[in-house]
């Protein structure tokens, strides 16, 4: 059986070797991808950043859609040829997390991709109970984009939007424009903030309103939208002190802000601005199944306008160069890799 898998071995290089797959565990499922996305955990870690986390050679990938290759002998419900996603978590069912019944967010969690060997390959084996089934009728390139989708719906449901609030998505990288996109397929009105003029044209050309901080001012048209009342529900995807500066001033009494990006570094909040307005404050973590069925669905029945959002598919071997890419800042969204 001939198989290929991109491996990271530091220092910003990825090699791609052959090497023989290994049959399933009796619990898991091995899945042959057709499609993976690359995402900023990826690039997070082809940078140097979690080279502490994860063991070299690596092979990275976890947003990802394919088909059933092979079954452990003690699998059941499932059958070679299935087309399938996979929820990469593996919880340890022990903690006082998975006890209350949030296993995404357990104290040990292994993240599939992370902690173990990812999609960037020919075959993975994946615990059985990450993997699920799609429609017949959905688009394996579309579908390996649920991962992240799973991770907006989470966020929107989390944030509690609801149709017809005003909402402000600060950034739009892929996270960002997906949790616009949610957001606005439950009825919301969804203004996004960014500074990169490909990420504003590209929002601007799916419909939404869009502006740049660095050209306007952000709280004056905030307020004029909402005659002065302040967003419903402000959801931060930036990272950057700028924004959490900022974030508190755009938000109504007792409105919502959702914390999606990862901070480093503990960022300035204004604290008096939360005590006055009775502002809530959310963080939000990966997905949970609820989450991963919306994503399906949404999937599913097309109504996220993806082909927009996925800038290219390429081949494995072209893969050092789209992380190269990537981390440049080239004009680029999302990159799915082909098996």
């Amino acid at each position: 059986m001939n198989a290929s898998a991109a491996y990271y071995s530091g220092s910003k290089e990825i090699l791609v070797n052959n090497y023989v797959p290994s049959q399933p565990d009796p619990l898991q499922i091995q899945v042959q991808p057709a499609y993976s996305g690359i995402c900023g955990t990826d690039l997070h870690i082809f940078n140097g950043a979690m080279d502490q986390r994860v063991a070299l050679p690596h092979i990275m990938g976890h947003e990802t859609a394919g088909v059933i290759s092979a079954l452990g002998t003690k699998v059941n419900g499932f059958e070679i040829g299935q087309p399938v996603t996979i929820m990469p978590l593996n919880a340890c069912g022990k903690c006082a997390a998975c006890y209350r019944g949030l296993s995404h967010i357990c104290y040990q969690l292994e993240f599939l991709g992370i902690d173990t060997p990812g999609s960037f390959q020919s075959f993975w084996n994946v615990p059985a109970h990450t993997v699920h089934a799609l429609p017949s009728t959905a688009s394996l390139s579309h579908a390996a984009m649920i991962e992240p989708i799973a991770v907006a719906c989470h966020d929107v449901r989390l944030g509690k939007v609801t149709e017809g609030d005003r909402v402000v998505v600060l950034g739009c990288g892929p996270i960002g424009i997906l949790v616009a996109m949610v957001a606005r397929s439950i009825g919301a009105e969804v203004t996004i903030s960014e500074i990169n003029d490909f990420r504003l044209e590209l929002a601007s050309s799916l419909g939404f309103t869009v502006i740049n901080p660095n050209d306007n001012d952000l709280i004056e048209y905030v307020n004029d939208w909402t005659d002065g009342a302040g967003a419903d529900v402000v959801f931060e995807v930036t990272g950057s002190v700028a924004s959490t500066q900022t974030m508190t001033e755009l938000v109504c009494a007792r409105g919502t802000i959702v914390i999606v990006a990862i901070f480093g570094d503990p960022p300035p909040v204004d604290l008096f601005r939360l005590f006055w307005r009775e502002i809530r404050i959310v963080g939000v973590r990966v997905y949970e199944t609820q989450d991963f069925s919306q994503a399906i669905n949404l999937v599913d029945k097309k109504i996220l306008p993806l082909d927009s959002l996925i800038s290219d598919i390429r081949p494995l071997d072209e893969i050092q160069k789209s992380f190269v890419d990537l981390s440049q800042g080239a004009d680029i969204m999302k990159i799915l890799i082909e098996a």
